[in-house]
């Protein structure tokens, strides 16, 4: 298993530049990939729920300058809310910038004051995020051949950049349609607020699915307390997510850029944390 850092993406005020300190900070300590989440228009407060202040993909472009090893991954960027085209165009983009380290993660969303204030159909989301994979998969691969299924289609075009290694896919999601989805179309599923226990449930209900290779991330928040108490507590649970089947672990360390530091660093000193970390 290898330890990723959802980065502090909350807080309104938070400072962007700090983004890009907590980036390189990852980097220092071994962790394998950084994410970032999506919202484009929430009901309430980005700190009450709905992360993504600045655009994740916008950002990871300006994060893929300041690093150089660690994984750029969206977690989860809501598909369904964009034209897959330009979405297409821009994770093309963003794996030629990073030397195809960016991941492109989606999820159909579940706030329906979204889609309707931004004018997407909530009710046909996880058709049109199907529809948008399959084109975004086929725009990676022939650069613009024919394609046709009941959401997109053109005639034989052509796009640019087509990336040297397709962009990799990682679904997000607990759900039963998330796993259908990540077995048909995806590279990687990710998990969310779900514990070892549960992960190991729905990695059994995934290969159910599928035989083909298909990795297993998950994602989880860092235990309660200081920075050293949470490091110590969420490290006692790493053997627990490995055992599980996680192959990478995203940790998001708080919405607070300095506390969120220092807990990134905590974790990484502990002994039980540096079998996950590149050294």
């Amino acid at each position: 298993m290898e330890l990723h850092v959802t980065l502090p993406a909350e807080r309104p005020d938070a400072d962007p530049r700090r983004l890009a300190e907590l980036a390189r900070l990852a980097e220092e300590l071994g962790y394998g990939g950084i994410t970032l989440p999506d919202h484009l228009f929430s009901p309430r407060p980005c700190d009450e729920g709905y992360g993504g202040p600045f655009d994740a993909l916008v950002t990871l472009g300006h994060l893929a300058a300041v690093t150089e090893r660690v994984e750029l991954v969206t977690s989860v960027l809501l598909l369904p809310l964009r034209n897959p085209y330009v979405v297409a165009k821009q994770a093309a983009t963003l794996a030629r910038l990073s030397g195809d380290r960016f991941v492109l993660g989606v999820g159909v969303g579940w706030e329906r004051f979204e889609f309707d204030a931004t004018g997407a159909d909530f009710t046909t989301r996880g058709a049109r995020t199907d529809s948008a994979l399959q084109l975004i998969r086929s725009l990676h691969t022939t650069g613009g051949a024919a394609f046709a299924n009941p959401h997109h289609d053109h005639p034989s075009g052509h796009f640019a950049p087509v990336p040297e290694l397709p962009v990799p896919l990682l679904i997000g999601g607990n759900s039963d349609a998330a796993l259908r989805r990540a077995a048909r179309y995806g590279d990687r599923w990710q998990s969310h607020g779900i514990g070892p226990e549960e992960f190991a449930t729905r990695v059994s209900r995934l290969r159910s699915l599928t035989d083909r290779p298909l990795a297993t991330d998950a994602r989880t928040p860092i235990a309660d307390g200081s920075p050293a108490q949470a490091a110590q507590a969420t490290a006692g649970e790493l053997d627990a997510w490995a055992s599980a089947g996680a192959e990478r672990l995203a940790v998001w360390c708080g919405p607070d850029a300095d506390t969120a530091g220092e807990r990134m660093r905590a974790l990484a000193a502990l002994s039980q944390a540096r079998p996950y970390l590149a050294r």
